[in-house]
């Protein structure tokens, strides 16, 4: 990828001043040139050109997301209308889907101008919320949930899948959830691991309490939906894990699956698969990460501690 327009997308709050530092030191040398919006002007300071949105997604060839995966999904929502590659530098916790830490990135910079790459496609939600007359969508790399607020009761929704009623639900939240979603609130809800090679979604209540209590798979080509039914006075509607309106009796929830919605870039993607697979285990154990630090031998801690002060 010679000479690349570069998008830099940042978390809101984390101190990403390296990473920062690394792309300016990479855009000040001429390989390439690296746009900012204007959204995120304050974060990254001078020496970044900034652009309003609609300029920054018709420009750039390819975005670095600086945060964790909520970093990483908001940066492939943004140019979905045209998926070009995103790279993600981990300044998060378990991260599913960034691939690299921060002093990687120059390495990684020099390996993207050289092509050396692969690419990973992602599958995304398309869903329409119809309520009150009006119409509004949504594109969900990971997930869509629809969630009880608390004391407003449970959130009861009736399924239909091609335009046959398949069942209801009553549960606190119904989860909707592509393969790369899948390790995330559906695993936690008891539901199964997708595997990235399938073209598929799967819908998995949370505290069921009556109806369908176990996860439904679908196929990529069925078009499902969610008339949220009498019974839901206030529930929250999430994407990717953000609050992004409310429903209640009366809702409906066109649901379907769009193939290749975004583009992930791998560098080393058998490692990303093994770290993974290593990251989706550690959260099975009963203890929080710092109480399984509390696992490994003094010395050793002692140790590693000595390595990092260095």
């Amino acid at each position: 990828m010679e000479q690349p327009v570069v998008g830099l997308v940042v978390h809101p709050t984390k101190n990403v001043r390296e990473s920062v530092t690394t792309l300016q030191r990479w855009n000040a040398s001429g390989q390439g040139e690296l746009l900012a919006r204007r959204a995120d002007a304050q974060r990254i300071g001078g020496g970044v050109d900034v652009v309003d949105d609609d300029d920054f997604t018709d420009r750039v060839d390819l975005v670095v997301a600086l945060g964790g995966d909520g970093t990483m999904l908001g940066a492939m929502r943004l140019v979905a209308k045209r998926p070009v590659p995103v790279l993600g530098v981990n300044y998060g916790n378990v991260g599913f889907l960034v691939e690299i830490e921060p002093p990687e990135l120059e390495i990684a910079l020099d390996r993207l101008s050289a092509g050396d790459y692969q690419l990973e496609p992602h599958h995304a939600l398309e869903a329409r919320l119809s309520w009150g007359g009006a119409r509004t969508d949504y594109l969900a790399f990971n997930d869509l949930t629809i969630v009880r607020r608390p004391g407003a009761g449970q959130v009861s929704a009736d399924l239909s899948v091609g335009g046959l009623g398949y069942g209801y639900y009553r549960a606190d939240a119904i989860v909707a959830a592509t393969p790369a979603g899948s390790t995330a609130y559906n695993y936690a809800a008891g539901g199964p691991v997708l595997s990235p090679a399938l073209s598929g979604s799967v819908v998995t209540p949370v505290a069921p309490m009556a109806g369908i209590d176990r996860s439904v798979v679908l196929a990529a080509r069925e078009r499902y939906r969610f008339d949220i039914a009498e019974g839901t006075r206030s529930a929250a509607l999430e994407v990717d894990g953000l609050v992004v309106g409310e429903v209640a009796t009366g809702a409906q929830i066109d649901m379907r699956l769009r193939k290749d919605a975004g583009s992930v870039v791998r560098l080393d993607a058998e490692r990303h698969g093994r770290t993974g697979r290593v990251k989706l285990s550690l959260l099975d154990l009963p203890v929080r990460p710092d109480q399984l630090v509390e696992l490994i031998p003094s010395d050793l801690r002692q140790k590693l501690r000595r390595e990092i002060d260095e």
